[in-house]
């Protein structure tokens, strides 16, 4: 859009301070890379000049950002991967043994809907314990992360 409009057309704004920023110093350890001379600093010390995307940089570098991303990680990885599997083996059941999904449960119903019933049910419990594991264990921390950074980023506008 920039290129044929021009960078304010239809009022658009681009000022997001991740655009610019380096994949190379994401999840990096403090003092190694993105050190600064005078030592870190923690998510609610303000540098004085310091503009947004250098605040939020700072506030993705800290331990505070790299424990929340840690804590999603932990579950979200171990349960995609869990579903991916329980989901490819149904898919490999159903085209491999057809006359074990074709065995009747009760009545007309067989193991073959039964096992995708058990699919959208897996979903339900996954997007359950998601949300579960979301408000007891991130969310506290991820809204005290943006509160700080909301108080740094402040004073910047005037």
């Amino acid at each position: 859009m920039e290129k044929e409009a021009g960078p304010t057309a239809a009022g658009v704004r681009f000022d997001d301070p991740w655009y610019e920023a380096s994949a190379a110093v994401w999840d990096e350890a403090e003092g190694v890379g993105g050190a600064e001379p005078d030592g870190p600093r923690g998510p609610g010390e303000k540098r004085p000049g310091a503009g947004a995307a250098e605040i939020y940089l700072e506030v993705h570098r800290s331990a505070a950002f790299r424990e929340v991303r840690r804590r999603y990680r932990r579950f979200v990885a171990p349960a995609a991967l869990a579903f991916l599997l329980w989901y490819l083996a149904y898919v490999v059941a159903a085209t491999t043994a057809p006359a074990l999904m074709a065995r009747p449960v009760a009545g007309a119903v067989n193991v073959a809907m039964v096992a995708g019933l058990g699919q959208f049910l897996t979903t339900f419990l996954l997007t359950w314990a998601y949300a579960r594991h979301a408000r007891l264990r991130r969310d506290r921390a991820a809204l005290e992360l943006r509160w700080d950074t909301q108080e740094m980023t402040r004073g910047l506008g005037r």
